[in-house]
């Protein structure tokens, strides 16, 4: 349409001239409108600055749905969040405001998890709910909360503030598996993802697993949907986990096969019914190895998956590799059928790479410590070999989070 071609190259000749006078607002495109109109954005905060051509007449219009331009698409969402908060903050815009800027956060499903140290400084308080009305546009989402410290009280409580939005309960999909929980209540860790993924995987049909320390089910909900456990007791002391971890069950449908134990685990009435353990405590789950040792069946015994935090010095020369497989080949490390197996993860050649003599040593260690309770616990010996040491994550410096695979069986007469 001719007519609308005229508009559109003056539409093109005005923009060109407002983005001169830095008037334009260039994350969106030219808009066509019904009735052969065309509409070009422009900041609002810089229309008292805008002198409209008496030529060809305008008027001012709001876009509920404006067109993001080209350049705006290919944006990072970080370089995103920061030219919305810059034409937001306009001349009060600093290098200082630019660094309180958060460069990655956490998303769960329409809520966006910022880090502590994130917009604080007086400038952005001012702002109000515009502040975080902003980000929420920016990143795509609808609610915004901030991480503050972890509380001290033994149920690594989260500080969070939820900064926009009526509640903190999202949903999160990690390996198939649907977690729910609230996020003011409860701490979701992203870094666990490798054992979450690794516990899917272990062969776990026909067993009986008891978590001891369940939270919101990181370990609980793998056991279930891929590992294919019979039956997992979930223990699990702090209300707002519990609570998760139900909900949680009931999406992905596995709540008939898990009966939850709310309390302390170390009081766990329990006894004698686990194939397997899960003690996915840092930095120490040791307060509940003689929780762990009663569970175990006392006829077959069965695996511990030991959590710890261990502090490797840093190394004068790269780590030696190392086989971390104790008494291979004895009768007792058979499977509960008599069967004699493999090790599990891998074996050698999993349990070789890059492993260090501290986690030796610690390994070594927590086999001697789980033999002694379990030969207290039943009057006979036991046999503890070590399977596998998975390191998780570094922790902090030279701490590194490791899981190791304890199998515990009796010695037969």
């Amino acid at each position: 349409v001719p007519a609308l071609a005229t508009e559109r190259r003056f539409a093109q000749r005005l923009r060109e001239c407002l983005e001169q006078e830095q008037l334009s607002d260039g994350r969106y495109q030219l808009q066509r409108l019904p009735g052969g109109r065309v509409a070009l954005p422009v900041l609002e905060e810089k229309l008292s600055r805008l002198c409209l051509p008496a030529e060809m007449p305008c008027e001012l219009l709001r876009i509920q749905r404006p067109v993001p331009s080209r350049a705006a698409r290919r944006r990072s969402p970080a370089r995103r969040l920061r030219d919305e908060l810059r034409a937001l903050l306009g001349t009060g815009w600093s290098e200082e405001l630019e660094r309180d800027v958060p460069h990655a956060w956490q998303r769960h499903g329409d809520l966006v998890l910022l880090s502590q140290d994130s917009f604080r400084a007086a400038a952005w308080e001012r702002l109000g709910s515009a502040l975080w009305q902003t980000v929420a546009a920016a990143l795509g989402a609808r609610r915004v909360a901030r991480r503050g410290r972890v509380m001290p009280d033994g149920m690594r409580t989260p500080s969070v503030t939820l900064l926009l939005g009526q509640h903190g309960w999202v949903e999160h999909v990690d390996n198939g598996i649907r977690y729910t929980f609230d996020v003011t209540k409860c701490m979701f860790s992203p870094g666990n993802i490798t054992e979450k993924l690794r516990v899917a995987s272990l062969p776990c049909s026909g067993e009986v697993v008891v978590d001891l320390y369940a939270g919101i089910g990181y370990f609980t909900l793998p056991f279930l949907v891929h590992a294919g456990a019979a039956f997992v007791h979930a223990c699990e002391w702090n209300s707002h986990a519990l609570e998760a971890l139900h909900r949680s069950l009931l999406l992905n449908g596995v709540r008939d096969r898990c009966h939850i134990h709310a309390g302390d685990s170390r009081q766990l009435q329990l006894r004698d019914v686990a194939h397997r353990v899960n003690l996915g405590l840092i930095p120490s789950s040791e307060q509940g190895w003689p929780a762990a040792c009663r569970v175990l069946r006392k006829d077959t015994g069965g695996v511990l998956h030991i959590h710890h935090n261990v502090e490797t010095p840093p190394a004068a020369a790269p780590p030696r590799s190392a086989v971390l497989l104790a008494e291979r080949g004895s009768a007792e490390a058979a499977s509960p059928g008599g069967e004699a197996r493999q090790p599990e993860h891998g074996g050698e050649e999993a349990l070789g790479a890059g492993l260090r003599p501290e986690w030796q040593q610690w390994a070594e260690g927590t086999a001697a410590r789980i033999r002694g309770l379990l030969a207290e616990l039943h009057g006979r010996p036991w046999r503890a070999s070590v399977l596998h040491i998975e390191p998780v994550k570094s922790y902090a410096p030279h701490v590194h989070h490791l899981v190791l695979d304890l199998e515990c069986r009796p010695v037969l007469p």
